[in-house]
């Protein structure tokens, strides 16, 4: 894991702080192929430089997020995104979070994954990579 990823999760309150942590371990130990570092403020795993996952603390909770998620067919990520294909799901309490569902989440994401990285070259405009 990043240093800034570690950083980043010890500056939480401690009830969101073990949140970030459980996450940051499972995607590390999901997506082991994945770089992770810390981009527009928050933890995100990249694979070949394409956002994949990440989490932020947001009024809400802490709100982890796949980029691609919208096309998981996974109706616990039910907060999509306008614009995009990203779905997320937030926390407030460390039970909440389902590791068997977190870990066939990044399977997923492996598998399914929008054009990210050239969106700005392409105008805005999303392609399907996998």
């Amino acid at each position: 894991m990043h240093p800034e990823t570690l950083s980043f999760n010890e500056d939480q309150e401690p009830g969101d702080k073990a949140i970030c942590d459980l996450l940051a371990q499972e995607i590390d130990r999901g997506l082991p192929e994945a770089e992770n570092k810390v981009w527009h403020g928050h933890p995100v795993w990249f694979l070949d430089d394409n956002p994949i996952v990440g989490y932020s603390k947001q009024k809400p909770g802490v709100r982890l997020m796949f980029w691609s998620g919208a096309d998981f067919g996974e109706p616990e990520l039910d907060v999509l995104g306008k614009k995009f294909k990203d779905a997320s799901v937030f926390y407030n309490e460390v039970a909440e979070v389902s590791t068997e569902d977190l870990q066939r989440w990044l399977k997923k994401a492996r598998d399914v994954q929008w054009d990210y990285r050239n969106l700005a070259k392409r105008k805005g405009r999303l392609e399907r990579l996998k």
